[in-house]
């Protein structure tokens, strides 16, 4: 059985419709990404996954379970959701922020973390390296030190599987390449299965086993970076002038702005 599925998915905002027949399925352990222009409905997406949103039409099943049956601290038991890094934030310490992530495993009556909670968000700021930053104030992080406190609240809520929505975005070439090598080793090591949410096309074809492309709220074409990406469709879906060439060490297709002459 698929650990997420999507069915027939149509989805928006008020009578307004964004997203129309999405059919994916994800199998424990991939690594999907989320590729188009803005306002193809990417977000959207994450939100329908997520529960945040309410199908028109269609379902998400979550181990083979619609997610509008599940409860929502069940649902934040097995995924996780990671937005762009917050600009406006409380006055939280990290190691605060990141005990959030525990309250989906509360036991009822329960208003103060226990020692398990305690070990486990221990483990999650190990895992992404900032033990360092437990008794700072939010407030005073970076971007991509947030992102990474972020990332580990996440964790911390021990799922099955994650939702980053540009996990890199407004982050340097050394923080985007450090987030996404973490989850490439959240992956491999943990096992979590990740759906991720990319602007970058290049961060896209190195990192993603598979990527999923949408334009005006479609699947415009699914599977692998060399099976999606190309020339011809970055000059139709973005109105780039691109060449394509494949990646030295790794395979895949990287893209090439050409300029002006």
């Amino acid at each position: 059985m698929a650990l997420l599925e999507v069915k027939g998915l149509s989805c928006g905002y008020g009578k307004r419709k964004v997203l129309e027949g999405i059919n994916l399925s994800l199998s424990g352990g991939e690594v999907m990404g989320v590729i188009g222009p803005n306002g193809s409905g990417k977000t959207t997406l994450l939100r329908a996954i997520s529960g945040w949103i309410r199908s028109m039409e269609g379902e998400v099943l979550l181990d083979g379970r619609d997610i509008r049956s599940i409860g929502q601290k069940e649902v934040a038991r097995k995924m996780a959701v990671v937005a762009q890094a917050p600009q406006s934030i409380p006055s939280f310490t990290v190691e605060e922020f990141v005990l959030l992530g525990r309250i989906p495993h509360w036991r009822p009556f329960q208003v103060i973390e226990d020692r398990r909670d305690i070990e486990v968000a221990e483990r999650a700021m190990h895992l992404t390296g900032i033990e360092d930053l437990r008794g700072r104030d939010m407030r005073e992080l970076s971007g991509g030190e947030r992102q990474l406190v972020c990332l580990a609240r996440a964790l911390a809520q021990e799922p099955e599987l994650m939702l980053l929505d540009e996990p890199t975005a407004h982050l340097d070439i050394g923080h985007q390449l450090q987030i996404m090598d973490l989850l490439m080793e959240l992956n491999g090591n943990e096992g979590l299965t990740l759906i991720v949410v990319l602007h970058d096309l290049n961060l896209a074809s190195l990192y993603c086993q598979r990527l999923v492309l949408l334009d005006q709220g479609r699947i415009y074409r699914e599977g692998t970076p060399q099976e999606v990406i190309n020339e011809a469709m970055i000059r139709k879906i973005y109105g780039g002038d691109v060449t394509i060439q494949n990646h030295p060490l790794r395979q895949v297709p990287i893209i090439l702005p050409r300029g002006r002459d």
